[in-house]
């Protein structure tokens, strides 16, 4: 992650947390830029969640980092620069090389309770904070 930790589901699913991962094609691109900025913008609605919530793509740690650093994100962007968790999630564009812009919402037990395939990037924070509440993810007390 950018924030140099690495992250691994069931750890995340053993502190009773859903986990949402959240794969985009490029850092530093229009649509990617929207996306992670909503993300951080609509942050505050995710975090009224038992909720670990990442953006995700295939590119270098390096490039994750400066484009967390230029968005000001409070949140970890994942780089899967060997794209083999792209690949075992099904995401990978073996054309582009690049994830294909599609949310997995993860519950606490580690079973995938939705895909988001339709992610629009202007409102995808808010869009997520609804999403969690529609499939009963636990709010923080």
């Amino acid at each position: 992650g950018t924030d140099g930790k690495t992250y691994n589901l069931s750890e995340l699913n053993k502190q009773g947390k859903a986990v949402v991962l959240a794969w985009f094609p490029r850092a530093d691109t229009s649509g990617c830029t929207k996306e992670c900025t909503s993300f951080k913008n609509d942050g505050a609605k995710m975090r009224g969640f038992e909720v670990a919530y990442f953006t995700a793509s295939n590119d270098p740690v390096d490039a994750n980092k400066k484009f967390a650093e230029k968005l000001g994100v409070d949140y970890p962007i994942l780089s899967d620069t060997d794209s083999s968790v792209a690949k075992a999630y099904g995401v990978l564009n073996p054309a582009r090389m690049a994830a294909q812009r599609w949310t997995f919402y993860i519950g606490p037990d580690g079973k995938i309770l939705a895909i988001d395939k339709a992610v629009k990037t202007d409102t995808h924070g808010a869009d997520v904070a609804l999403k969690l509440g529609e499939l009963g993810v636990a709010k923080k007390k």
